[in-house]
């Protein structure tokens, strides 16, 4: 039978062929068999192997005598089979058709698993692990990289629980973000000031502390831009400022009910940022990737406040000009600096 034969031919390209019939055959449950295995997650190991299965059914079913079926199954498979063969020829392998084929796939579905396929470099299950390629057994299940930052490392299983995983993320995203925004909030001023720019107290620990010295504290070195003197009118206004966008974050406001918490999209997003899936699933990860750095190097400079008393770019100018004097293991001025109230 010449529908046998291109199934014969097809088996040699299983991952693409199953890929390509789901997108042109929606309606056929066998061929869906592979789809919804990657929809519960799992490898393209087990794609392919629902792949053979959806086309071992296909291929019981032409034995059994469905005419109806035939000519146009067999048209689709060698469509299938060409647009294979000269992918193949262009020097695609079949797992790079058939994760193109998933990202389609996901896209036209609006399915953020199928999805995850058009960025397999940082999500999936060949997504890199913490422990490299070392980490075969050591990914607990639970972590099937469907979000940006996941490395596969949950030692103590905190993220076990989805509704523990969600609010750990989501807390993470917003730390991360404030990180940021502090880390650069931490040596901008200072470097402003060692290029010529006049600033009221460039070192990021004693800054807040001039509001209690006479003339406050101005903002930006000018009293008519902000001029702060009362550390409870301060104090009011970010409750009130930083109160209300977490709750509309939370709950829905003025730019729309029941949208993303972490991420934009909707009316809020006017840059765009959420208009293209794949651009925005590569920025999760540079998100993600550089918040954590941010917040350890917020801790670092806890460490260097406390131990000598300085800003960040003092220090590193220090560690600079003399590495082996000044360093974190130096006991020397570690403990030195004592914090103190302007008066």
């Amino acid at each position: 039978m010449q529908l046998t034969k291109r199934m014969k031919t097809m088996l040699g390209c299983a991952v693409a062929g199953v890929a390509v019939c789901s997108l042109t055959m929606g309606g056929s449950k066998s061929v869906g068999s592979g789809i919804a295995a990657t929809k519960a997650g799992s490898s393209l190991k087990v794609l392919v192997n629902s792949g053979f299965d959806g086309l071992r059914k296909i291929k019981a079913n032409s034995h059994r005598g469905v005419p109806r079926i035939q000519g146009q199954l067999g048209a689709k498979m060698s469509a299938a089979g060409a647009i294979t063969s000269s992918l193949m020829q262009s020097g695609m392998s079949l797992q790079d058709i058939a994760t193109q084929v998933t990202c389609g796939r996901g896209k036209m579905m609006s399915d953020p698993v199928l999805a995850s396929a058009c960025n397999v470099e940082w999500y999936g299950p060949n997504r890199p692990k913490w422990l490299g390629p070392f980490s075969d057994g050591d990914v607990p299940p639970h972590l099937k990289g469907e979000y940006p930052g996941d490395y596969g490392w949950d030692s103590a299983g905190l993220s076990s629980d989805p509704n523990t995983f969600a609010a750990l993320r989501e807390a993470e995203v917003i730390n991360a973000r404030f990180a940021m925004m502090g880390a650069a909030g931490c040596w901008a001023p200072e470097w402003l000031a060692q290029n010529g720019v006049a600033v009221q107290e460039p070192i990021w620990f004693k800054a807040g502390a001039t509001i209690f010295a006479d003339g406050g504290l101005n903002y930006l070195n000018s009293p008519s831009l902000v001029h702060a003197q009362s550390i409870l009118a301060i104090l009011a206004t970010q409750v009130i400022l930083m109160g209300g966008a977490e709750y509309y974050r939370a709950n829905g406001g003025p730019f729309g009910k029941n949208l993303d918490k972490i991420y934009p999209g909707g009316a809020f997003d006017p840059l765009g940022m959420a208009d293209d899936p794949d651009t925005l699933a590569i920025n999760k990860v540079k998100e993600i990737k550089n918040g954590r750095l941010a917040m350890f190097s917020m801790l670092g400079y806890y460490v260097q406040a406390i131990a000598t008393g300085k800003g960040p770019l003092e220090n590193l100018q220090d560690h600079l000009a003399d590495p082996l004097a000044n360093n974190g293991l130096n006991l020397i001025t570690a403990g030195k600096f004592v914090p103190s109230i302007p008066l």
